[in-house]
C-alpha cells in the first residue's frame, strides 16, 4: 500500500432522499464529505406508485459534477425494484414503487406453485410481499429484453454496460445463498426467465468507464472507472459497521431498521422462517442475517402529517414522556403504506387495550419506545436461531442521530451500542471501490481504518430488560 490519497464518488440513493458523497482514503486516513443531495419524491400516477428514476439520474450526474474528478464511482441504492428495457436498451416505463399495490395477493399464487417452507428453503429470502420475485410474477413484461436493479441500471446509462450485483439480486428471492448463484428450478417452476438478468457481477468488479456523453456533462476528465459495490445499501451499510472479531449484532437503520448479524452461512430453517428472518448476500462470501423492521419510517410519516415541526425540540419532549406506556409491532404491515401514520398508531394501541398517544411527543415515544422493542426481539432472536452469540450491538446509518432511541436500543436489549457512522452505506460503498484499488486489503482492515477515523458513541444500558420483556408480552411475544 502507498501513500498516495484517492477520492471516490458514493452515489448513495434512499428511499426518501439520493446523495453523492466523496470518501478520500489515504493509508490511515479516511474523509467523507457531501458533494451534493437530492430529493427522491416518489410519483403517484393513474397506474400507480412510481420512482421518478430520471429525476434521480440527474441528481447523479449533478453530484458528479459537484463533487469534480475522482478516481472512481460506486452506486448503491434501495433494494428489490427495477426497471425495463427494451431490444434496444430503451427504459420501458418509470419503474415501479415497492409500496404499490400491485403484489397484493401475489404471494397467495405463488405459495400455490411453490409453498412458503419450500421458497425459504431454496432462497433463504424472508416474506415481503414486495419482493422481486412477486413484483416479476405481478409484471406484464411485454416487450422487455432486459431487467436491470435500479443501481445496475443507473450504472447502464453511465456506463453503457449492464451487469446484476450479487448482494442487490439475492434481495429478488431468486439467488440460492448456499451457491451465491441463480435458483433456476425455481424461477422455471415459477415461470421467471432469468434471461432478463444481465451477468452476476461481485463487489469490486469493474463496471465499465463513464461515457464520453457522461465526461462532457459532468466535466470531468476521463478515463473515469465504476466500481460494483455491495450495490444494496444495507450491504454497504453492513461493510462499515465498525466491529471487530464476530461477535457482534448491526441495526442499520433510517427509513427501515435492519437488524441482525453478520454469519458465514445461511440459516434456512423452517423456525428461521417462521420468525421472518431473512439471508441476504454480503461481501467475501458473508451473509446477512436480518429482520426487516418499519424503522422509522413510521415518525417521518408523523412529523410529515404535522407539518414538519423541529425535530430536536420533539425528541427531547418525547424523552419526558414515561417510557413503555403504549407500543405497538413496527413490523406490522399496517404500517407499510404511507398517509394517516399518527391516527393509525393510535388505533393500534387502541385496538391492544394500551394508553392511546394524543399528543406528538406521545406518538414519537410509542414509535423510539415499539422500535427499540422491535431490535430487541431480533437481536435476541437472531442469536438463538443462528447460534451465534453477541457482546455488543453497532448501530450505523441515520437513526444514529437520534440519541434517544440508541439509548432506549442499549436499554431493550442489555447490551452496550456503539452508535456510528451515521453515512455508513456511503462509507461501504466508498472502502469497496479503495479495496479494488489496493488501498485497503480486506474488509475487517476497512473496519479498522472506520475505527480509528470515524466518529462514534458508546451507549450503555441502563436498568435490567424485565420491563422490556413485560411491553413484549403485550403485543403477544416472549
Amino acid at each position: 500500500m502507498n501513500g498516495s490519497v484517492k477520492s471516490y464518488a458514493a452515489v448513495d440513493l434512499g428511499a426518501s432522499s439520493g446523495r453523492v458523497m466523496v470518501g478520500r482514503v489515504g493509508q490511515d486516513s479516511l474523509e467523507l464529505s457531501e458533494a451534493h443531495r437530492f430529493a427522491n419524491r416518489p410519483v403517484r400516477l393513474p397506474e400507480g406508485l412510481r420512482w421518478d428514476i430520471l429525476a434521480l439520474y440527474g441528481g447523479v450526474l449533478d453530484g458528479l459534477r459537484a463533487a469534480g474528478q475522482v478516481d472512481s464511482v460506486g452506486i448503491d441504492s434501495w433494494a428489490v425494484d427495477y426497471g425495463l428495457l427494451d431490444a434496444d436498451g430503451a427504459l420501458i416505463g418509470n419503474p415501479v414503487h415497492y409500496r404499490d399495490s400491485r403484489t397484493e395477493g401475489v404471494a397467495q399464487k405463488v405459495w400455490a406453485t411453490v409453498p412458503a417452507p419450500e421458497l425459504y428453503a431454496a432462497t433463504g429470502i424472508q416474506y415481503a410481499p414486495f419482493n422481486t420475485l412477486y413484483q416479476l410474477v405481478a409484471e406484464r413484461l411485454t416487450g422487455a429484453r432486459r431487467l436491470l436493479l435500479i443501481p445496475d441500471l443507473l450504472t447502464y446509462w453511465l456506463t453503457g454496460e449492464q451487469g446484476t450485483e450479487l448482494t442487490n439480486a439475492s434481495t429478488t428471492q431468486l439467488i440460492d445463498p448456499r451457491t451465491r448463484g441463480w435458483s433456476y428450478d425455481l424461477a422455471e417452476r415459477l415461470g421467471i426467465d432469468l434471461e432478463l438478468f444481465a451477468p452476476l457481477r461481485q463487489p469490486g468488479d469493474p463496471a465499465g468507464l463513464l461515457r464520453p456523453e457522461v465526461l462532457e456533462e459532468t466535466g470531468l476528465a476521463g478515463p473515469v472507472p465504476v466500481t460494483a459495490v455491495g450495490s444494496h445499501d444495507t450491504a454497504s451499510a453492513v461493510a462499515a459497521v465498525p466491529a471487530s472479531g464476530e461477535r457482534f449484532a448491526y441495526i442499520c437503520t433510517g427509513t427501515w431498521s435492519l437488524a441482525g448479524l453478520e454469519l458465514d452461512a445461511p440459516v434456512l430453517t423452517e423456525e428461521s422462517r417462521a420468525a421472518n428472518f431473512t439471508n441476504e448476500l454480503g461481501l467475501d462470501g458473508t451473509v446477512r442475517y436480518l429482520r426487516n423492521i418499519m424503522g422509522l419510517w413510521l415518525l417521518q410519516e408523523c412529523v410529515r402529517a404535522w407539518g414538519d415541526p423541529d425535530l430536536g425540540e420533539l425528541l427531547a419532549e418525547a424523552a419526558e414522556v414515561p417510557a413503555l406506556r403504549s407500543v405497538v409491532d413496527a413490523g406490522d404491515a399496517r404500517f407499510l403504506a404511507p398517509g394517516r401514520m399518527p391516527e393509525r398508531i393510535a388505533e393500534a394501541c387502541r385496538a391492544s387495550g394500551q394508553p392511546v398517544p394524543v399528543t406528538p411527543a406521545e406518538v414519537t415515544r410509542c414509535i423510539l419506545d415499539s422500535l427499540a422493542l422491535a431490535h430487541r426481539k431480533a437481536v435476541e432472536e437472531a442469536q438463538r436461531l443462528a447460534d451465534h452469540p453477541v457482546d455488543v450491538v453497532h448501530v450505523v446509518g441515520g437513526g444514529t442521530r437520534n440519541a434517544l432511541l440508541c439509548q432506549l436500543t442499549a436499554d431493550a436489549c442489555g447490551l452496550p451500542v456503539v452508535a456510528g457512522p451515521t453515512e455508513a452505506a456511503a462509507l461501504g460503498n466508498v472502502l469497496v471501490q479503495a479495496r479494488a484499488h489496493g488501498l485497503v486489503s480486506d474488509l475487517a482492515d476497512g473496519r479498522a481504518l472506520l475505527t480509528r477515523t470515524q466518529r462514534l458513541t458508546r451507549y450503555e444500558p441502563r436498568g435490567d430488560t424485565a420491563r422490556w420483556r413485560e411491553a413484549q408480552a403485550r403485543l403477544g411475544g416472549n
